[in-house]
């Protein structure tokens, strides 16, 4: 008796077995009919009862995952791609979903994880050479975003990072030539040719950052004072003198208070032979202070370069007097900094 029963429950649970496996193919062949007519959502609720039925079936869950992120649903698709990788981690249809999905989701640790996973997967090269940057494995980056390019010269974005990765290695010279490029695409941001201009601008390239500035602005990079005052600086340093102090000037209007911005604007004039520009913003300095050491001690060195030499010294003098931090520099013939 006791083995009769034991049958027939073996009987009843098959049956069942058999019954929800049947129901679970009936709901997931409405979900497809659902889904190949773009009507996403009752295809998901079809899918939805399918896997109440039977939440194994790794073709359901698949193509559920794949409604939902039809539907932006990202959150969601992300769950169910990780359902089918739990089941069968070797897909390499779900480990290339869950690669882009945490690269777009900025989880780049995860993203390289399955990126390592799936060699031949599209974009894995972009998308791990990105992630390396963003981790700043700076080594580990060049190697794949180089990949990368030699697969698509035409990625404006992988060229990019790895000028940014050259800069943050500090191989400057490297990141010159990326930057060329970069710009250059259709897809190119303002901020990279600010980014240029400041790279040229510090390897003393200052016609080529004047440049880079301009095109950032004619872009439609904001143009803030800093942005005009490295702006000004480079037409300085490139003889388009007029331009550069406009632009410090104006930015000076703002500032009245910032002698500093004057002290630099006469220092850069003088490392350009503009002798009689660069006084023109000592005297505004000693406007503002008459006890302004380094402000005389510039002019002093002015006049002396203009050939006035007894005239220059004396007041080089004065200037030590009234700023003893200027005493080394009193048998120096110039100086470069102040």
């Amino acid at each position: 008796m006791k083995t009769l029963l034991l049958i027939l429950s073996a009987f009843a649970f098959n049956a069942l077995c058999a019954q929800n496996l049947d129901s679970a193919q009936f709901y997931f062949q409405k979900g497809m009919v659902e889904k190949n007519a773009k009507r996403f959502l009752t295809a998901s609720q079809y899918f939805d009862k399918s896997i109440s039925f039977d939440a194994s079936n790794t073709d359901v869950l698949l193509e559920n995952a794949f409604v939902y992120k039809e539907m932006r649903k990202i959150d969601q698709a992300r769950v169910l791609f990780l359902k089918v990788y739990q089941i069968n981690p070797n897909d390499k249809i779900v480990v290339n979903e869950l690669m882009n999905i945490y690269f777009n989701y900025k989880q780049y640790a995860k993203a390289l994880d399955f990126a390592k996973k799936c060699d031949d997967c599209k974009d894995v090269y972009k998308i791990s050479g990105i992630s390396y940057y963003q981790l700043e494995d700076y080594p580990q980056a060049e190697i794949a975003l180089k990949k990368a390019i030699s697969i698509n010269k035409s990625d404006a974005e992988v060229v990019y990072t790895l000028a940014r990765t050259y800069v943050d290695m500090e191989e400057y010279n490297k990141a010159i030539p990326c930057y060329d490029l970069a710009v250059h695409f259709k897809e190119a941001k303002p901020v990279w040719m600010y980014e240029q201009g400041i790279l040229l601008y510090n390897m003393n390239d200052y016609s080529g950052a004047m440049n880079s500035f301009i095109d950032a602005a004619n872009h439609g990079y904001t143009r803030s004072n800093d942005f005009n005052e490295n702006l000004g600086f480079a037409c300085l340093y490139s003889g388009e003198y007029e331009q550069g102090e406009k632009l410090i000037m104006e930015i000076w209007l703002r500032k009245p208070g910032n002698k500093e911005l004057l002290r630099e604007l006469a220092e850069v004039l003088y490392q350009q032979h503009q002798y009689d520009k660069s006084l023109v913003y000592c005297q505004k300095m000693l406007e503002l202070d008459a006890t302004d050491g380094k402000a005389l001690y510039q002019a002093g060195l002015c006049f002396m370069k203009k050939g006035q030499r007894d005239k220059g010294q004396q007041m080089c003098d004065k200037a030590i007097n009234l700023d003893s931090s200027l005493e080394s520099l009193r048998r120096k013939k110039d100086i470069t900094s102040l």
